[in-house]
């Protein structure tokens, strides 16, 4: 098989797990693991006061999604680069040893 049409494949099933959940259940809530949490324990123990307060406290759901999405992307840069400056270091060092 040709890797073009390997590739197409691959992304087509990647894209597939991405969005058919959505396509799958239309009037879902998707919440995050957070408000399941604390939703769960205002059940369980309605008087239950949190240890500590948010040092920051984002104005908006769009911007507190945004923040999570930058680092996630800085720490996958981060991560990724050190693995490809790993890599052409072991790399370079094989071809001094030829």
């Amino acid at each position: 098989m040709k890797p073009i049409v390997k590739n197409g494949i691959l992304l087509a099933i990647v894209v597939l797990l991405a969005f058919g959940p959505l396509f799958m259940v239309r009037n879902a809530e998707f919440a995050g693991a957070d408000q399941r949490a604390s939703a769960a324990i205002s059940t369980l123990a309605p008087n239950y006061e949190s240890w500590f307060k948010p040092l920051y406290e984002p104005p908006s759901g769009e911007v507190e999604t945004f923040l999570f999405a930058l680092q996630a992307a800085l720490g996958s840069g981060f991560f990724f680069y050190y693995i490809g400056y790993a890599k052409g270091k072991h790399s370079l060092s094989k071809k001094d040893q030829a």
